[in-house]
């Protein structure tokens, strides 16, 4: 192996999926010596990777794929490890013409278990399945969960939140890419009702009026932060808060690297996908697994739809809201981990 190897990863979104790579980047650094790590990224995602200590470089993904491997071909890798596995990263590891290995996405898998349910997918976390593609390097796993790393510019100050909320508060996900990973509007207000602790709602500016609707039933327990904050600023809202409770999204990843108690509810997805909340091996942190296993049309798609195929969207509405409250309420005013 070169001295100093000069390693290209290969993950261009989505939040979730690029905070999974994280264990990749530490272990990789903290076991090839004097190794350099570049991440090529959508310019959108940089963001997750700006405090991470194990990336020596980010490259950001032109709409020109000609210009970005005209920049690539300069740096001259001696590794390259595509993690996307997707046509664009194809193209440019095809002609980057250097020593290259392919994270296999299980695409065939994945659609039996999505149109004939047939599960013929192996029993490990995707993370464990990122390791295969860096054996040959004989990199193992830490086990020590995945990296999220905030500066002192992201945390949000105490004074925007209101004083109560300075006592704890539990962190509530309102939305998602696809609407059938989301919980209705309804059962969110039934959830935040039953809390009996000051709520942070957190989401992207499309889900804000969503979030209104919840912060008008529920009242001033609620804070809305939809859209209000960037990436890394709702990270420190995660960070601080006493607990998590999250559809299948990039912020449950998120809350799984900051190493919190968490609330994993699923609706058309399902834990054979292997991207559940992956913690550290020494956590103490609780995570609670929501899901309808009592039906025959999950999982309905491999990421999600607008609305349920079926019309009934019984894989949220038959998920046990008292379950979760009784949960949330039992969590503890938690430190940094």
């Amino acid at each position: 192996m070169d001295n100093h190897p000069k390693i290209l990863i290969i993950r261009l979104s989505s939040i979730g999926d690029i905070v999974l790579t994280t264990p990749i980047l530490r272990c990789l650094k903290k076991q090839v010596p004097n190794c350099e790590i570049h991440y090529l990224i959508k310019a959108n995602n940089a963001i997750i990777l700006s405090n991470n200590p194990y990336v020596d470089k980010i490259i950001c993904f032109s709409d020109s794929v000609s210009q970005t491997i005209k920049e690539l071909k300069k740096e001259n890798y001696d590794y390259v490890f595509d993690l996307h596995n997707q046509i664009r990263s194809f193209i440019i590891r095809l002609r980057l013409l250097k020593l290259t290995k392919v994270f296999n996405p299980l695409r065939f898998k994945k659609w039996l278990l999505v149109k004939w349910k047939i599960n013929k997918m192996p029993k490990r976390h995707i993370v464990e399945r990122y390791f295969d593609v860096v054996k040959d390097m004989a990199i193992s796993d830490d086990g020590q969960g995945l990296d999220y790393f905030l500066c002192e510019e992201d945390y949000i100050s105490p004074d925007a939140l209101p004083l109560s909320f300075q006592e704890g508060y539990i962190a509530v996900v309102v939305g998602s890419k696809h609407n059938t990973k989301q919980m209705p509007v309804d059962m969110l207000i039934r959830l935040c009702e039953g809390i009996n602790k000051s709520i942070v709602l957190l989401g992207s500016k499309e889900d804000r009026q969503k979030a209104i609707r919840i912060e008008n039933a529920v009242g001033a327990r609620v804070f809305n932060a939809c859209g209000a904050y960037n990436l890394n600023q709702t990270a420190s809202l995660i960070k601080n808060s006493d607990g998590v409770i999250s559809p299948d999204t990039g912020l449950m990843h998120i809350s799984s690297a900051l190493n919190k108690n968490i609330i994993s509810i699923w609706g058309n997805t399902v834990l054979d996908f292997g991207m559940y909340p992956y913690m550290p091996k020494d956590s103490k942190s609780e995570v609670h697994i929501f899901e309808n296993k009592s039906l025959s049309c999950r999982p309905c798609h491999k990421h999600g739809y607008s609305k349920c195929p079926k019309k009934h969207f019984r894989c949220m509405k038959e998920l046990n809201v008292e379950d979760m409250i009784r949960i949330a309420n039992n969590w503890e005013l938690t430190t940094d981990n």
